[in-house]
């Protein structure tokens, strides 16, 4: 039996959207597909979804075809919960890309999570993984440069030492992951709020992280 992709599986009792391969201008190989699942579905949101396709397939022209699934989940414990959006984008040769992350993942980047933030958000990360994917396939990657020409300063927002990480927030007000692991230099179970951090920005299962985190000195 021909195995099914994630979105084939949970697509039972679902909206789903299905159109020709011609998405804004350009001519993808294989079929558009939108599902809504537990949240109605509305022309605005398809609309702003093919757009973001459509900017995909600039940045990468071979994409074979494109899956968006809308998920709203129950709320727990009356908690109201953002909608995730969870993209497969079909690349010939190769595994599709897929693009997902939970509700928690917004509702710590946002500070009011709704459905354009959460695709918006998911296409950002697929746009820079179709960056980085192509400049591979080009032969433009390069050898990083040194550590001091990437870093950039940001401060602690959040800490979970209990559970070896901590969140970042940056000059343009993103909130960046980082792990115990990263930290290069200085005592990670000392990191509070508002305390200054150097790093350098990575990319994560699930977007950007931050990485070569040092603990900037007091002056």
């Amino acid at each position: 039996m021909k195995s099914r992709t994630v979105l084939e599986i949970l697509a039972k009792n679902a909206y789903i959207s299905r159109s020709s391969s011609s998405v804004g201008g350009y001519s993808m190989q294989g079929p558009v597909e939108i599902a809504f699942h537990n949240i109605e579905s509305s022309e605005w949101a398809e609309n702003h979804i093919r757009n973001r396709i459509a900017e995909l397939e600039r940045i990468f022209e071979r994409i074979a075809s494109c899956r968006v699934r809308v998920d709203k989940r129950a709320k727990a414990n009356g908690a109201s919960i953002p909608p995730v959006v969870h993209i497969e984008i079909g690349i010939p040769g190769r595994a599709d890309l897929i693009v997902s992350h939970e509700p928690e993942y917004l509702q710590r980047k946002f500070q009011r999570p709704d459905l354009q933030k959460a695709i918006n958000e998911a296409f950002r990360i697929a746009e820079r993984q179709l960056v980085e994917l192509k400049n591979q396939r080009h032969g433009r990657t390069k050898a990083p440069l040194h550590d001091a020409q990437n870093q950039r300063l940001g401060q602690v927002a959040e800490m979970q030492p209990e559970q070896d990480f901590g969140f970042l927030i940056t000059s343009e007000g993103t909130l960046l992951y980082f792990h115990r692991n990263s930290v290069l230099s200085g005592d990670f179970d000392s990191l509070t709020r508002g305390d200054e951090l150097y790093y350098v920005e990575g990319a994560g299962d699930t977007g950007p992280i931050a990485t070569k985190v040092r603990i900037k000195a007091s002056e």
